[in-house]
């Protein structure tokens, strides 16, 4: 099974995603963001519980660029993508946007690093992990 390294899901706007205006609080858009990349690793049958407890490792999101281009609003529905834009060494970048219907809300770069879980320092990406990807770049 080879997932596409473009990856998708769709999200409900709830009011605990809304500031007072019924607008996404913009830090509520990272939460989206997250939630994808980490189905996309689901979909690739990556588990991170077992790779933390079998291997010691994890990953963080060390750089996060984000343009908000136009805002989501309460009950929205929303489609959130993660496309792989580099691996490379102990790092992840992604390229990430936020949908709503035809229209771009969000325009963003996510660089995720792989880490020891016990002293959280840089570790290379094990290379069965992603193996599609790694042939393929």
């Amino acid at each position: 099974m080879q997932p596409a390294p473009n990856f998708s899901i769709h999200c409900r706007v709830y009011w605990e995603d809304t500031d007072a205006g019924g607008v996404v609080y913009y830090a509520n858009y990272l939460k989206f963001m997250e939630r994808c990349r980490t189905d996309w690793l689901r979909a690739l049958r990556i588990d991170q519980l077992r790779l933390r407890a079998e291997r010691q490792l994890q990953f963080a999101v060390v750089n996060v660029e984000v343009d908000f281009l136009r805002p989501a609003v309460l009950n929205d529905e929303i489609v959130v993508t993660a496309e792989l834009a580099r691996l490379s060494g102990a790092t992840i970048s992604f390229k990430q946007t936020i949908m709503r219907g035809g229209v771009q809300l969000i325009d963003a770069r996510t660089r995720v690093a792989c880490l020891d879980s016990g002293s959280l320092k840089p570790r290379p990406i094990p290379k069965d992990l992603f193996t599609e990807w790694r042939n393929g770049q």
